[in-house]
């Protein structure tokens, strides 16, 4: 773990010197947050920045998944209710944070893509800020069992596209490995509504696995699964538990949106990043996707 009391904590002081000359951007932003910025980035500090702008960028024009973020809604709670979205208790030896999301209900009219969205970064949120530990790394497990051939109608065009690009270029994370596990036949169809917005860098990581099969071991040592998967971190339930509760307890600031916006009018002329000017002109349609 980074020593916060030197280096680390340098750096932060010239991050935060830097954010309140900033005349768009929020000013009141978790020190632990800025310190994953800097980590996430290699300690680059002018990557730093630019993800930084990014990060909040992408939130300020997003309002249909960074907006409205009640906890106690029903449209979160269906969501709580049909998916189970964790970060998972223990590390691997390298010091990677695991994480399991899955559909548990495969009645697909249950599912709501955008809400869905809208809740996986609340979870994201809940753990970036509030989790002082910082990870070497990342590895979401997708596990495809019953994603059926009609979640491909259930995407929404513009939000899956906000997702990846913030997913890849904004949050401040660094993806070590993707797995998909118990994929289904029709893997190609699905994967290819992402692909398109998939850097090829991040299609490298990913590694698919056949149901039943344990080539998953191979990566992810078992033990640190939850008992559904033969490990030992506890049940799905009991974890997804304990992650709703904190999401709960920071309801008051998931509803406060002020802290995430932009003010595009204060903008340098400038942002030197031509991803801040792709944001501005992402669509905002709902569009979805139809099934041939």
């Amino acid at each position: 773990m980074p020593d916060f009391d030197s280096e680390y904590d340098k750096d932060l002081v010239v991050i935060k010197d830097w954010l309140w000359k900033q005349p768009h951007l929020p000013h009141d932003v978790d020190d632990v947050l800025l310190r994953r910025f800097v980590l996430s980035c290699g300690k680059s500090l002018e990557r730093a920045k630019r993800s930084i702008d990014l990060f909040f960028t992408i939130r300020s024009n997003s309002p249909e998944i960074f907006s409205k973020r009640d906890p106690f809604s029903p449209e979160i709670r269906r969501v709580f209710e049909v998916t189970d979205m964790l970060p998972l208790p223990n590390k691997t030896k390298e010091n990677y944070k695991l994480f399991i999301y899955r559909l548990n209900n495969p009645n697909l009219d249950l599912f709501n893509f955008t809400d869905a969205v809208k809740t996986f970064f609340m979870l994201a949120d809940t753990r970036l800020t509030g989790d002082m530990e910082m990870s070497a790394g990342e590895i979401p497990i997708f596990d495809a069992g019953k994603v059926s051939l009609k979640f491909i109608s259930k995407v929404n065009l513009s939000v899956l596209r906000k997702y990846m690009l913030y997913t890849q270029e904004a949050i401040p994370i660094r993806l070590k490995q993707v797995h998909v596990i118990n994929i289904p036949a029709y893997i190609g169809k699905l994967f290819a509504v992402v692909k398109p917005f998939l850097k090829s860098e991040v299609a490298k990581l990913i590694q698919f696995h056949e149901p039943d099969s344990e080539t998953l071991y191979d990566s992810v040592p078992q033990e640190l699964l939850p008992g559904e998967y033969g490990g030992k971190a506890g049940s799905l339930q009991e974890i997804k538990q304990y992650w709703i509760k904190q999401i709960e307890n920071k309801r008051d600031w998931f509803l406060d949106d002020s802290r995430w916006l932009v003010d595009e009018g204060s903008r340098p002329t400038s942002s030197g990043d031509d991803r801040i000017d792709a944001v501005k002109d992402l669509p905002g349609s709902f569009r979805t996707l139809e099934l041939d």
